[in-house]
């Protein structure tokens, strides 16, 4: 039986505040432009997975910077003076759209890149902007980096087509890869801790079951939590999935009250630590280990 008790005083104690997860990394300021005089121009990326795809596309030939700093929460953060400023002054800015950035709709920027465009958005009515998280839409998204990286700098598009074509390709491996790996699961359930991989789960044949909603931020009722044990009990879910960048206690709290229930990672990749990004840690790192974690829940062979 349900602890009702325990759950109704977890529930309180796990409204997850930006705040807290603020703490992991504080010491980045986005790059602006060169002040020796760099001919080379500057990007400026919204968050983590466009600042990878950006740095893969731009090698050594463009200043590309995220302006959500590595390891904060990029959902509800809202840039300074200093954050538009340096948006403005930059060659390139790179969002993901579909209204992640809510921000955005405020700058003026000389050229801007939404990388959702051309992307089917709506899915049962809705708008799930976490398409970074399907490799085959992320190559679409690279894509769109590319060609405006190209119309800021065509003097080395032969350079950007090159090392955008080997990231693709690389992004078509782990693809492939994932197709292979789950081609023989026991299960195709899994509950994430917010709704970030629906389009994940679509291209994979995957069903996606989440404690919250599009944002990881919120709180969350008693009421709520029950539905998720319940649900876990009902499909045979003993994983519970936590997020690197959010307070693990509420799916610590929710595994204690399933049968064998445990805890581990899938990461939507909204940002990660300044330990990883320094270890050379990627996109494509990131995504095989979810992809490890996945397997284990989905008790694949």
């Amino acid at each position: 039986m349900v602890n009702h008790t325990r759950i109704a005083l977890a529930a309180i104690a796990v409204v997850i505040p930006l705040a807290m997860v603020a703490t992991l990394y504080t010491d980045s300021e986005p790059q602006t432009r060169n002040s020796a005089g760099s001919n080379r121009p500057v990007v400026v990326a919204s968050f983590y997975p466009l600042y990878e795809f950006a740095s893969q596309v731009a090698g050594d030939r463009a200043e590309v910077s995220s302006l959500v700093p590595t390891g904060i929460e990029p959902h509800d953060w809202e840039p300074t003076f200093n954050d538009i400023s340096t948006v403005r002054s930059a060659d390139l800015v790179v969002i993901n759209g579909a209204g992640f950035e809510a921000w955005s709709e405020e700058i003026d920027s000389v050229r801007l890149i939404d990388t959702s465009e051309g992307i089917e958005q709506e899915e049962e009515g809705l708008i799930n902007p976490h398409f970074w998280l399907d490799p085959v839409l992320a190559i679409h998204q690279v894509e769109r980096i590319r060609d405006g990286l190209i119309a800021v700098d065509p003097e080395n598009a032969d350079y950007y087509h090159e090392r955008a074509d080997r990231f693709i390709s690389r992004l078509n491996s782990l693809d492939s890869l994932i197709t292979s790996e789950l081609a023989d699961c026991q299960k195709s359930d899994f509950i994430a801790f917010h709704d970030a991989f629906a389009h994940f789960a679509k291209r994979y044949g995957l069903t996606q079951h989440s404690i919250l909603g599009v944002s990881p931020e919120g709180e969350i009722p008693p009421q709520r939590i029950e539905q998720v044990i319940a649900l876990a009990n009902e499909l045979d879910i003993i994983v519970i999935y936590a997020e690197e960048l959010i307070d693990s206690r509420l799916a610590e709290t929710i595994a204690a009250e399933i049968r064998g229930g445990r805890v581990l990672v899938l990461s939507p990749m909204e940002g990660i630590d300044k330990e990883e990004q320094q270890a050379g840690v990627g996109y494509i790192e990131k995504m095989e280990e979810n992809l490890a974690n996945l397997k284990e829940g989905l008790d694949c062979r």
